[in-house]
C-alpha cells in the first residue's frame, strides 16, 4: 500500500509517497514535478531511523543525575513532571519553569500546542530557536515589508543565492534552481565556500565571511547611482528612498571591496544584472544567520528587492497568503509577565504566534537568574549542550536546573543532565499540519502513515497528557488530535478529513500577484520600509546600517587570531546532530573535518588528514584536516554537529554567546576568529 504525506526528518517538509506493508514501512520516495531529482539519502534510509534499536520506546525516569533511568509508565513519568512543575511554581513562580523548542520534530501545529501549554501554565517563556535559525532573518523582512517572501525560481530569470545550499537542506528549491538555470536564467552565488552552485553559477562572490551587509549595501549603491532602480515602484510603494541614497553612498564599491575580498568591478556588474533582468529573486539563507549583523544584513538584502521593483510579481519574491488557521497560543493569559527575553522587546513581540526565539536569553536567565530564576526546563526535539552556542556555558546551565525533562526520538548529549525522558513518535507517526503548508496558499496534511513504535506518542498528544497531568484539561477540551486541528482549522472551512481526501494537498486560493496595488504592504505605512519608524523609536538605524558597522562583525576579532573559522556544512545525511549514530548514513560522512586552502595548510606545514586543534577563548576542537580550494586563504571551515559523537569535535567549544545583535539576541556563531596548529 501506498500512502501520501510530509516527511519531516528535516526541515524541508518533502511530499513522499510511503510504502507501507504489513502495518512498517519499507520504503519512500519524493513526489516532485522536476524531471532531474536529487536524493536524500535519509529517505533511503527511513527504515534504519523508523526501526532503529535505539529508538526511545518507553518513558525514562531518574530522580537524580548520578542515578542510572529507569523505564516507568507514562503515568508515572507524567505524575512526577507535573509534581516537579507545580512544586516550582510554588516556589518560584510559573516563569521559573521553561520550554526549549528544537527542530528535531515538526516545526507544525506542535508548536501551537506547546505555547498554549506554557500560557495556561503561567509562564511565558516557551522559548524556539529562531534567533539563530530564519527568525531573526524573518523579523527583518517583516520590518522592511510586512513577510518573508518566497522565491519564485521556477519563472525567474535572474536567480541570487546568498548564503544558502539548498542542494543538501532543500531539494525542491535546488532542483527549481536547475530548472531555471537550464532555461538560461541568471545565477550569482554570494557564499564564501565552494558548493554545487558554486559551480554553475554566472558569477560567484567569493565573500569573507559574515560581511553581507557591506556587499548589499554596495550593490545598493551602484543600483542607485546608475539609476538602475525601479522609479515608479519606489516612487508609489517605498518611504525613505532619498535617505537611502545618502547612507548607500557611504558604500562605495572600490571603498567596500577590500574589507570584503571581493573584486569592485564583481560587485558593479552583479548589480547591473541583478537590477535589470526581470523578474529577479534573492534565495536568503542561513549563511546569514548566525551574524552579529544578521538584521541589518537582511533589511539591506530586502531593501535591494524593493528597489528592482522584484516584490510580489512572478519570478520575483512572493508575499505569501498564509492559511488562515486560529491562533490558540493562549499568549494573552501571559502578556503582562516578563519573559526571559525582555531585553530583546522588538524580536520578542515582532509576531503573533511565533513567540520567543532568544534561545541565548534562556541560558542567561538560569546562569545569572534574571529577570528570575529559572529552575525547570523541558527540552522539546532538541539537542542545546551541543548545539547552542558556547556549550561549556550551556552544559554549566543545564547542571544548575532542578529538573530537565527531553521529549525526543532518541537520547542525545542533553540525556547527560535530564531527569526525565519521554519518547516521541516520528513524523510518520503522526497527524498535524505542518507550518510549511500554512503559510502560503496551499494546505497539505502531515499524515499519520504507520502506528507509533513501542509506547511513543505523538508531540501533541504528550502535551495533551501533561496538560491532563497539571490539572489543565479544560485548555485542552479536545478528544482527539484531530478534533484539535478541525479547531483549529474552522476559519478556513476546511477538516481534516478534507485534507486526508485530499492527500496531496489543496490549494486554499490560487497566488495573486502584486497585491500592494490594492491592500498595501502589512507594514505601519502600508509601504515598503527602507525608513523604519518603529526603529528609530526604539534607538536603532532606521535605514540599514545608517551609522556604519557598529561593533564587531566576527568575534574574537580583535583577539589576535589568525583565520576566521565557519561552521561546516549541513551534510544532507544528517539533520543537525541527529541520526549520527544510524550506520548507513555514518558510513557516507563517518567522521568530520577542518577545510584548508593548500596555500595555508603549505605554510603550516599540513598534509591531507593530519591531526589539528583549533581553539578560541572559548575552547578548543580537535580534528583532521582536508586541503582544498572549498575555502579561501585565510578561512577554515569546521565540521559541525559532531559533538553529538565526541566532545572533542563540537565546533560550539569554539563560539561566543556573549557578544549578540542588539536587536535579535543572535550571536556569532557562524564566523569566528581562531589559532590553529598541528598535533
Amino acid at each position: 500500500m501506498k500512502k501520501v504525506t510530509n516527511c519531516r526528518l528535516c526541515s524541508a517538509c518533502c511530499p513522499v509517497e510511503v510504502n507501507i506493508e504489513q502495518g512498517e514501512i519499507t520504503g519512500a520516495k519524493r513526489i516532485t514535478p522536476f524531471e532531474k531529482t536529487i536524493s536524500c539519502p535519509k529517505l533511503a534510509n527511513v527504515r534504519k531511523i523508523i526501526y532503529s534499536k535505539q529508538r526511545l520506546q518507553k518513558p525514562l525516569l531518574r530522580e537524580k543525575l548520578h542515578e542510572d533511568f529507569k523505564e516507568v509508565s507514562w503515568q508515572e513519568a507524567l505524575s512526577f513532571i507535573a509534581y516537579k512543575m507545580n512544586k516550582i511554581k510554588k516556589e518560584y513562580g510559573a516563569p521559573s519553569v521553561a520550554l526549549l523548542r528544537g527542530m528535531a520534530a515538526d516545526w507544525g501545529t506542535s508548536w501551537d500546542y506547546t505555547v498554549r501549554l506554557m500560557s495556561a501554565f503561567g509562564s511565558p517563556n516557551a522559548v524556539g530557536n529562531g534567533s539563530v535559525c530564519f527568525v531573526a532573518r524573518e523579523m527583518a523582512h517583516n520590518y522592511t515589508y510586512g513577510a518573508i517572501t518566497i522565491p519564485q525560481v521556477k519563472d525567474s530569470k535572474c536567480i541570487i543565492i546568498w548564503g544558502k545550499n539548498d542542494r543538501n537542506t532543500l531539494p525542491q528549491m535546488a532542483e527549481a534552481i536547475i530548472f531555471a538555470k537550464e532555461r538560461g536564467a541568471k545565477l550569482i552565488v554570494v557564499d564564501p565556500v565552494k558548493t554545487f552552485f558554486t559551480e554553475m553559477a554566472d558569477i560567484w562572490i567569493r565573500i569573507k565571511p559574515a560581511h553581507d551587509g557591506l556587499l548589499a549595501m554596495a550593490i545598493i549603491n551602484e543600483i542607485v547611482k546608475q539609476g538602475l532602480y525601479d522609479k515608479d515602484f519606489v516612487d508609489k510603494y517605498c518611504i525613505g528612498f532619498e535617505i537611502l541614497k545618502d547612507v548607500a553612498s557611504q558604500f562605495d564599491a572600490k571603498k567596500v571591496a577590500e574589507q570584503i575580498w571581493v573584486d569592485a568591478d564583481l560587485i558593479k556588474e552583479t548589480a547591473k544584472i541583478y537590477a535589470t533582468t526581470k523578474p529577479a529573486c534573492i534565495i536568503d539563507g542561513n549563511g546569514i544567520d548566525m551574524q552579529l549583523n544578521i538584521f541589518d544584513a537582511t533589511r539591506a538584502i530586502c531593501i535591494l528587492r524593493a528597489i528592482t521593483g522584484n516584490i510580489d510579481i512572478p519570478g520575483g519574491d512572493f508575499i505569501p497568503q498564509p492559511i488562515p488557521i486560529r491562533n490558540i497560543q493562549l499568549k494573552e493569559k501571559t502578556s503582562n509577565i516578563k519573559s526571559v527575553m525582555y531585553k530583546y522587546p522588538l524580536f520578542e513581540k515582532f509576531h503573533p504566534t511565533w513567540g520567543l526565539h532568544g534561545q541565548s536569553t534562556l541560558i542567561d536567565a538560569i546562569i545569572d537568574e534574571d529577570p528570575y530564576p529559572v529552575k525547570m526546563l523541558l527540552v522539546q526535539s532538541g539537542n542545546p549542550a551541543v548545539t547552542l552556542m558556547d556549550s561549556q556555558r550551556v552544559r554549566m546551565a543545564l547542571q544548575k536546573l532542578d529538573c530537565l525533562v527531553m521529549i525526543d526520538m532518541f537520547l542525545n548529549k542533553t540525556a547527560q543532565y535530564a531527569h526525565v525522558i519521554l519518547p516521541a513518535s516520528s513524523c510518520f507517526e503522526k497527524t498535524q499540519i505542518n507550518r510549511a503548508y500554512i503559510r502560503n496558499c496551499f494546505i497539505m496534511l502531515q499524515q499519520k502513515v504507520i502506528e507509533p513504535i513501542g509506547e511513543s506518542k505523538p508531540d501533541i498528544e504528550i502535551i495533551f497528557e501533561l496538560a491532563k497531568a497539571l490539572g489543565l484539561k479544560e485548555y485542552f477540551p479536545w478528544d482527539t488530535v484531530e478534533d484539535a486541528l478541525d479547531f483549529q482549522l474552522q476559519p478556513t472551512g476546511l477538516k481534516v478529513e478534507d485534507l486526508k481526501n485530499n492527500p496531496q494537498g489543496i490549494w486554499y486560493e490560487k497566488p495573486r500577484f502584486k497585491k500592494f496595488e490594492q491592500e498595501g504592504f502589512k507594514t505601519p505605512s502600508k509601504k515598503v520600509e527602507i525608513y523604519s519608524e518603529r526603529l528609530y523609536e526604539s534607538g536603532f538605524d532606521p535605514v540599514p546600517f545608517m551609522g556604519g558597522i557598529q561593533g564587531k562583525t566576527i568575534s574574537f576579532e580583535k583577539e589576535g587570531y589568525d583565520f576566521i573559522g565557519i561552521s561546516g556544512e549541513r551534510v544532507s545525511c544528517f539533520t543537525h546532530t541527529q541520526f549520527r549514530h544510524i550506520e548507513e548514513l555514518r558510513s557516507i560522512e563517518r567522521e568530520p573535518f577542518v577545510d584548508i586552502n593548500l596555500q595555508d595548510a603549505q605554510k603550516l606545514g599540513l598534509k591531507d588528514e593530519d591531526l589539528v586543534e583549533i581553539t578560541t577563548p572559548r575552547g578548543k576542537v580537535t580534528m583532521k584536516i582536508k586541503i582544498s580550494d572549498t575555502v579561501s586563504k585565510g578561512v577554515i571551515r569546521i565540521a559541525w554537529g559532531w559533538g553529538e559523537v565526541d566532545d572533542n569535535w563540537n565546533l560550539n567549544n569554539l563560539t561566543d554567546d556573549l557578544e549578540r545583535n542588539p536587536i535579535t539576541s543572535t550571536p556569532s556563531g557562524r564566523s569566528f576568529y581562531c589559532k590553529i596548529r598541528k598535533l
